[in-house]
């Protein structure tokens, strides 16, 4: 009779310890909440002097750790020494990283400033990168390989061009942190360290909700252009980041996970369509 493994229990993060950048709102903050509820213990990054929610209460409620540590992504030694003091609070042990912090912009491309672009890749690109960098570098001093795993979170827009969507920065940026977590799944494979990515489409978030108020025609286009026929929430990433950072994904690397309401092919078949005589 064949043998399989637990698929419970290969899910099971129970008593690991994790780090989300982008921690204190939107995607990252959703991040923090399910770690928390599956038994992880969470150290989140970010800006905010304070994240939005009371980490105190639902550390308690949960009965796991959860601390909170302000950061810019952007700043050199501001973020080394916000990864030190995490790794401290975690006690030198870090199973695996969300990289959530970023920011977008809507605004026509000619328009589009060399400060306003430099900040979205700053934010976007260079702060997933050297997130990874120091989450990877503390994970080989740790000596152990036991479900450690990175996730990046890319976008839709590192796969198609949305209609109506004048974010070419944004979408630069995102882009890039898809083809980062394939080189780093390949280079850090050796440390049995996996790296793979995440594509949100249109989620229900403080940044969508900024790009629904600079431009309004967007409202209906990302409850109406996904073949799902609505948004996304943020609960609907949940699962997939879990997945990536449990065993039940021991094999996987370099791999993204498009959770966009099928929108990523809907619009490829409509691009492919369009191009037809």
């Amino acid at each position: 009779m064949a043998q399989f493994a637990n698929v419970k229990q290969l899910f099971d993060i129970t008593g690991r310890n994790y780090i989300v950048t982008g921690g204190a709102q939107g995607i990252g903050l959703a991040m923090v909440h399910a770690l928390a509820q599956c038994g992880a213990n969470v150290v989140a990054l970010d800006m905010q002097a304070a994240p939005s929610t009371d980490y105190a209460s639902l550390a308690k409620q949960l009965n796991v750790r959860l601390s909170y540590v302000q950061a810019d992504v952007t700043d050199e030694q501001g973020l080394t020494a916000a990864f030190h003091r995490a790794f401290e609070l975690l006690g030198g042990t870090v199973h695996g990283l969300v990289t959530c912090a970023g920011i977008a912009l809507e605004k026509a491309f000619h328009a589009t400033t060399w400060a306003e672009c430099r900040k979205i890749q700053d934010v976007n690109v260079t702060g997933s990168y050297f997130s990874a960098q120091l989450v990877a570098e503390q994970m080989r001093k740790q000596g152990t390989r036991e479900g450690a795993s990175i996730v990046l979170v890319a976008s839709i827009t590192s796969h198609t061009v949305l209609p109506q969507h004048r974010m070419s920065a944004y979408s630069a940026s995102k882009g890039a942190v898809r083809m980062l977590s394939q080189a780093l799944a390949v280079e850090l494979a050796a440390d049995g360290i996996r790296v793979n990515s995440i594509s949100p489409g249109f989620i229900d978030t403080e940044m969508t909700q900024e790009v629904r108020n600079a431009n309004p025609a967007m409202v209906a286009i990302m409850n109406d252009t996904p073949p799902l026929k609505r948004i996304g929430t943020r609960d609907d990433l949940l699962g997939a980041a879990v997945y990536l950072l449990s065993d039940a994904s021991a094999y996987t690397t370099a791999a993204d996970i498009a959770i966009t309401g099928g929108l990523h092919v809907q619009m490829a078949l409509d691009n492919k369509l369009a191009q037809q005589p």
